[in-house]
């Protein structure tokens, strides 16, 4: 399995296009900005999903139900749709360019942590002094409900092994070699490759509030203040839950651009100052959504 905090693609959603789609009112409370960053940031998401290979989904259709025929001791039907089941990947195979793996199904899940950073130093703190006492699993079970996030699973079929797998479960059935070939289709269905990204929701609804308020501010600089409160404390949120590293320069460089902003509000640079703003925003997601190169097979 391949985890990815943050591929560039979904990262450009989330600094271009989260608000983009559904605009703010600006009348709204901070709940609607939040419940409208998550809504856009899932519109995106299902918008840009990985197209699924027809004929990788269809090969394993066939693998499947070679395997079926296997466990019933029809090695003939077993055969065919072996056969069936490399036919699918013949034009793929004989590209000049294969790609590693091929996407087969999209999986998407929301997560949303509902509590203030506060909550959440709270809640580490109880788990520590859990593992202080070394009660491990209950500080498991403590620590669950901590993650705030849209989570994309791309599960593929890697090309690397799959149509070898295939080849070799038919040569061990001609052999009749049955239960050999039994166990090398069943390992190769079951080594399906998932890649996991990550889209921290504190860090698109920061990104959507500051937006709001940048879109206010000329004429009511008290919201607009209180969306830039709001969009620290969701950047609050994500450093305590891991998706933002405590010792980044570039988190307090931004934590610092929103507090002089919030201070200047009234002033002629304002609109200079969230171009400013929204740059180290920019810059800030960028930097973090860098890929965790942390690969095994499901």
């Amino acid at each position: 399995m391949k985890n990815i905090l943050l591929s560039s693609l979904v990262a450009s959603l989330i600094i271009t296009g989260c608000v983009a789609k559904e605009a703010t009112p600006k009348d709204a409370n901070i709940e609607k900005i939040n419940t409208t960053a998550i809504k856009n940031a899932k519109e995106e998401v299902n918008k840009h999903k990985v197209k699924l290979v027809q004929e990788a989904v269809d090969s394993l259709v066939y693998a499947n139900e070679a395997l079926v025929a296997l466990e019933k001791g029809d090695k003939n039907k077993a055969s065919k749709a072996l056969e069936k089941a490399l036919g699918k990947l013949e034009v793929t195979l004989a590209s000049k360019n294969v790609p590693e793996l091929l996407p087969v199904d999209n999986i998407i899940t929301i997560d949303e942590f509902i509590g203030s950073s506060k909550t959440i130093k709270d809640i580490v703190k109880h788990a520590k002094e859990l593992l202080d006492e070394d009660r491990v699993q209950a500080a498991k079970e403590v620590l669950k409900p901590l993650k705030s996030e849209i989570g994309i699973t791309v599960v593929n079929l890697p090309l690397g092994t799959y149509p070898d797998a295939l080849k070799k479960t038919a040569k061990l059935i001609h052999d009749n070699k049955v239960d050999k070939a039994k166990v090398v289709l069943t390992t190769a269905l079951n080594t399906l490759v998932e890649v996991n990204t990550i889209i921290p929701i504190p860090l698109a609804t920061a990104t959507d509030l500051i937006a709001a308020a940048s879109d206010i501010a000329e004429t009511d600089s008290d919201k607009a203040k209180s969306y830039l409160d709001a969009a620290q404390e969701e950047l609050k949120k994500a450093r305590y839950l891991g998706y933002v590293s405590k010792s980044d320069v570039s988190y307090k460089a931004l934590d610092d651009a929103i507090d002089a902003l919030k201070l200047d509000i009234t002033s002629n640079k304002v609109k200079s100052m969230f171009t400013n703003l929204k740059e180290k925003i920019t810059n800030f997601t960028s930097k973090i959504f860098s890929s965790k190169d942390e690969a095994k097979n499901k």
